[in-house]
């Protein structure tokens, strides 16, 4: 959905124009909609979902970064990410952690 908001101060005196919305000078629209959530996933996962992500091949990315990890430190541990397999990782354009 897409909201927009327009932004204008009337003129208040003779003195003060630099705010008004004039021809030479118009309102500003600021596009509020424009921003998604990357993930539904809002939380890390449990250590029985990381174990079941991790027996199954997956790969954790890191929606933040576009750094996908195969196990390590990172893990399943990074605050907006979630789980794929390495292909759909690759296809989407990330890239693979260079250290864990």
């Amino acid at each position: 959905m897409l909201s927009l908001v327009t932004v204008g101060v009337s003129q208040t005196s003779a003195e003060d124009t630099s705010n008004s919305a004039t021809a030479s000078n118009p309102a500003k629209t600021v596009d509020h909609g424009s921003k998604t959530n990357k993930s539904s996933s809002s939380t890390t996962p449990s250590d029985s979902d990381i174990a079941a992500a991790k027996a199954a091949g997956k790969v954790w990315v890191n929606l933040d970064s576009g750094i996908y990890h195969k196990n390590g430190r990172w893990y399943g541990k990074t605050k907006n990410g979630k789980f794929m397999s390495e292909s759909e990782a690759k296809a989407a354009g990330y890239k693979q952690s260079q250290r864990n």
